[in-house]
């Protein structure tokens, strides 16, 4: 009787482990996705705000700052990130500022999904000689 339940369950052990692994590749590839937008985005961050004091400085044009914010890009993730950068002048609360402006589509990681556009700005307050 012992023998013949043991028969039964021959092969089970493969069924559950692909039936686990429908559900786990899924869920760790949508992880993967976030950590790797969520990369992405930080540094583009990072670099536009860089690149806004860049910019802002007193010998700076918001142009500098652009160019400042496309090297720290390529150096750091790609240069296919770095191809929509603008600088560019603001306003905030009456102080003129520096504004540099990154635009990039992060694409899917996965063989579906679509990818995630996104658009961060770093700004600086722009000095002045005072002399």
């Amino acid at each position: 009787m012992l023998r013949s339940r043991r028969h039964e369950q021959d092969g089970s052990a493969v069924v559950d482990f692909v039936l686990v692994m429908l559900v786990l590749v899924p869920l760790f590839l949508g992880i993967l996705q976030v950590a790797l937008v969520l990369h992405v985005r930080n540094t583009l961050t990072a670099a536009a705000a860089e690149g806004a004091r860049y910019g802002a400085t007193l010998d700076h044009t918001p142009e500098s700052g652009a160019a400042r914010t496309r090297s720290q890009i390529t150096g750091t993730l790609s240069g296919r990130f770095a191809q929509h950068v603008r600088g560019g002048v603001g306003s905030v609360h009456g102080a003129r500022t520096v504004v540099v402006t990154v635009e990039a589509d992060v694409p899917p990681l996965g063989l579906w999904g679509p990818g995630l556009h996104l658009e961060v700005a770093g700004h600086a307050i722009q000095e002045t000689d005072q002399r």
